[in-house]
């Protein structure tokens, strides 16, 4: 039995290397699947970091865009604040020229009120003088005395500031 054992021991051995070696190429093959995998997941992971990044580089212009408008429109306020604000100062002045132009009216009819009853008051003394006169000649009367007055004018009412409307189309300056 010697000589066979050192066979059989070598077949043995053969065996189990081969069996090692088949056990080797199994697990080579699953490496290879699992290492195929990994790559495919590796891909679409790699394809969707690449949208992912055109998407973000599409949303960085997007978001610049925005700020740009925001700019703009921030810039566009502030001259309609600035416009506003001008606007608001003019008519305050148009205003007060308004109320100055009133008040100078005013003055003036008021003036001319006093003037009239004055002219009133000579013509009255000037009407008494001729009846006098022609009292003292004996002659006929050529007034009867009556005069007709004018009606009195209305006030002008000031205008409050703020109220009422101006057209600033029609003003001039």
């Amino acid at each position: 039995m010697a000589p066979f054992a050192p066979r059989t021991r070598a077949a043995a051995a053969l065996r189990m290397k081969q069996i090692a070696l088949d056990n080797q190429g199994r697990t080579i093959r699953r490496l290879r699947a699992q290492l195929a995998t990994e790559r495919r997941g590796l891909a679409t992971m790699k394809k969707e970091l690449e949208d992912t990044q055109v998407a973000l580089e599409a949303s960085h212009k997007v978001i610049a865009g925005l700020i740009e408008i925001g700019l703009s429109m921030s810039k566009r306020i502030e001259k309609m604040k600035f416009k506003k604000q001008l606007a608001k100062a003019n008519h305050v002045e148009c205003h007060q020229k308004f109320q100055s132009r009133i008040h100078e009216a005013k003055d003036s009819m008021q003036a001319q009120h006093l003037i009239i009853e004055a002219l009133v008051d000579e013509k009255d003394s000037l009407l008494k003088t001729i009846q006098g006169l022609q009292e003292a000649n004996n002659a006929s009367a050529p007034f009867d005395g009556y005069w007709e007055e004018e009606p009195e004018e209305e006030e002008i009412e000031d205008i409050p500031l703020g109220e009422g409307e101006i057209d600033d189309e029609n003003i001039l300056v």
